[in-house]
Parts: C-alpha cells; structure tokens; sequence
C-alpha cells in the first residue's frame, strides 16, 4: 500500500495536503521544477520536510500526486444536447488539455511517481466519469450510445497515446476524426 492510500482525508491530514499541494503549485511558478526541493516546499507549505518525506517518500511522489489533483477536471461535462456534439466537444477539450505544455508535464509527473499505476488508475478513472456522463445524458434523452469501454479506447486512448509518443501534428480536427470514426462506426454496427 502507497504512503498517499495510508493517510486518512479530513482534518490535519487535508489541511497538510492542501498547504503542501499550494506550495509546489506556487513554487513551481516561481522557480520551476528543476530548482525545487522538499526542504523549500516545506518552508512554504509551513511543515517540516520530514512531513513531506513521511506522506510522500520523495520530491518525485510529491509532484505525482499534485499532477493527479490537477487533471481532475473541475465539473462535469457541458451538454450540448446531443451525443455527438457532447463527445465532441469533451474530446477537443480533453485533447487541448492534455496536449498543452502544462497538460504534458502533468501526465510525465503523474506517471513518473506512479510505481504501482495507481495514478495512472485515478486519472484513467476521471476520464471515464466524464465520458459516463455524456453517455448516461445521451441515453437519459433516448440516444443509442457505445459502451464506456468502447469509448475510452476510441477517443481517450488514442488521444493518450498520441500526446505520450507522437505529439506533432495534434488539432482538435483529430479529436473530431475519432469521434466521429467511433459513433459511425458504432450507428453502422448497431443498423
């Protein structure tokens, strides 16, 4: 079991959290990544170091889990009343996100402290509420919809891959491509 599953959400724990997640947001803006350290978030975050080594182990699990917290996304999914436009305009957003500078070193820094993949889990798992709730609006109004699966291999999949490993050339145009490639793939089966 991670450091980060042992310690109880609530109270002194999430204050120590919140206090010290701030402080590495705010340090990182001002120094950047390479000149930070635990001794200099502790300092701001008013805790001791070994607060920080105990909770996290080391400066790399510490901006793992900072990167978890800020790609959670901070509200549900707009509706724009249909499927089609609601994936759509999840996928160029979800795209323009992650694809960005900052999106990509998150996803580096949330994987990098990830030895158990738990992060990559969690982030994995706010992709897949968001889509969920696209789908489950979608079906509440009468609309065929693929699974959650079968989403998430169409459009975050692809997405992920392309950001990680082959960033040139990505537009919200290919985000629209594998949207529309999995619903008429999905209306065609379903016919």
């Amino acid at each position: 079991m991670s450091r980060k599953q042992m310690v109880r959400p609530g109270g002194r724990s999430a204050r120590v959290q919140a206090s010290v997640h701030s402080a590495v947001r705010e340090l990182l803006a001002e120094v950047g990544r390479d000149a930070l350290t635990v001794p200099m978030v502790a300092q701001r975050a008013e805790v001791t170091p070994s607060t920080i080594y105990r909770r996290w182990g080391d400066l790399t699990e510490l901006l793992s889990d900072v990167a978890v917290e800020r790609l959670r996304p901070e509200g549900e999914p707009e509706d724009h009343g249909d499927l089609r436009a609601d994936l759509t305009a999840w996928a160029e957003q979800f795209l323009d996100e992650m694809g960005s500078g900052s999106g990509r070193a998150y996803i580096r820094d949330a994987l990098l402290g990830d030895p158990d993949g738990g992060n990559a889990g969690r982030c994995s798992a706010y992709a897949a509420e968001q889509i969920d709730t696209i789908l489950s609006r979608a079906s509440g109004r009468g609309e065929n919809t693929p699974a959650l699966e079968e989403t998430m291999d169409g459009i975050v999949a692809p997405i992920m891959y392309r950001i990680l490993f082959r960033p040139a050339g990505l537009e919200t145009a290919y985000a629209r491509r594998l949207v529309a490639d999995l619903l008429d793939a999905y209306e065609e089966s379903a016919r």
